[in-house]
């Protein structure tokens, strides 16, 4: 099928839905139709954009041979010529196969690898540096899990991030972080270097994911020590282990133990989830691995340099010399460029 035909057949069926709306549907079916309509209008827009860009460039192109025109006619042609490609090329990024999950939120897992008490520091700079990006943009941030290690560092972070299209923003994420800096701790001024696991889940649904209760291994038992906001003498900790996968979730953030089931099966869903979606996206991932990466946290995307003072994400070679800009949220240079790299690269494969 040509761009002009897929062209036709969108604005074709935008048509028909604003006359499914006029005409009076209701309930369920009115809010499908309208979310349908709400996608397809912008897409609608640059197509008609583009062909009335297309229609003024045949018209000056005209105008060329008339000696009274031709000079307004060029640099009318001279704009056009610059637009045209522009607005294609929207909407074939437009076309291109959507992530279902791209406009979901999303679970934020943050872990620390290798480097002992700096790299728990880190981890922790980092769960800061998600939450204050997600507050720029306006954002939930709700901590599912923070077991702290009591000097400032985290065994472990967990965030619910709720939005819209957070999974699109954050998936680019997940993989191994690496810190390059001198510890407070380190008396010679040496420089160490640790490193941080990130993984940024899609949320579920209980409909994305069937879980068999008679699956899941549930235990209790008494919160204690560092690892909850509280240490109490009740079973509240609750340990989710689901048997066909193997997949362990332990949470006890909160003093209430139907709370913390609730979070442990809300982050074992995210979990299940996205190794279906991985399983099934495995081939393309496989075709797409050098360009902006599997998104497997066994993978180094980053490093932050503090002496330098800069980031560099090693898989599209972009580095910022604004390191404290970067730890204070402000994640949308890098970001951005991730998702135009990504989207190059499923353009060049079309």
């Amino acid at each position: 099928m040509s761009f002009d035909q897929k062209f036709d057949r969108i604005q074709a069926r935008a048509e028909e839905l604003r006359a499914l709306l006029a005409a009076g549907v209701g309930g369920e079916e009115f809010a499908r139709i309208a979310r349908e309509l709400a996608e397809l209008e912008p897409l609608e827009a640059r197509i008609i954009a583009l062909r009335a860009a297309e229609q003024s460039a045949a018209d000056a192109e005209a105008l060329l041979a008339d000696p009274e025109f031709a000079p307004l006619a060029e640099v009318e042609l001279a704009e056009l010529r610059k637009r045209i490609p522009a607005l294609a090329k929207e909407i074939r990024i437009a076309l291109l196969p959507r992530d279902e999950a791209d406009e979901r939120s999303a679970i934020l897992e943050i872990r620390p690898a290798a480097g002992g008490d700096e790299a728990a520091l880190f981890a922790a700079a980092l769960f800061e540096m998600y939450q204050r990006y997600a507050e720029n943009r306006g954002w939930r941030f709700e901590i599912l899990d923070y077991a702290d290690t009591g000097i400032g560092g985290i065994k472990e972070g967990i965030a619910e991030i709720t939005g819209r299209a957070v999974f699109a923003r954050l998936k680019y994420e997940s993989g191994v972080h690496r810190v390059q800096r001198v510890p407070a701790t380190e008396s010679q001024g040496r420089i160490h270097t640790s490193t941080v696991t990130v993984a940024v889940l899609p949320e579920a649904e209980e409909v994305d994911v069937a879980i068999n209760e008679g699956d899941l291994r549930i235990d209790v038992y008494r919160a204690s020590g560092a690892g909850g906001q509280h240490v109490n003498k009740t079973e509240s900790a609750v340990r989710v282990t689901h048997l066909p996968s193997g997949i362990v979730v332990v949470m006890q953030e909160e003093k209430s133990q139907h709370k913390n089931r609730a979070k442990a099966m809300k982050i074992l869903r995210a979990r299940l989830y996205e190794r279906e979606r991985a399983r099934a996206h495995a081939d393309r991932a496989a075709d797409r691995r050098a360009q902006v990466g599997t998104g497997d946290r066994s993978e180094r995307i980053r490093t932050y340099n503090f002496p330098q003072g800069r980031v560099t994400d090693h898989r599209i070679n972009l580095t910022l010399h604004k390191i404290d800009r970067v730890m204070a949220g402000e994640l949308d240079e890098i970001i951005d460029a991730l998702t135009a790299e990504d989207q190059a690269a499923r353009l060049a494969e079309t």
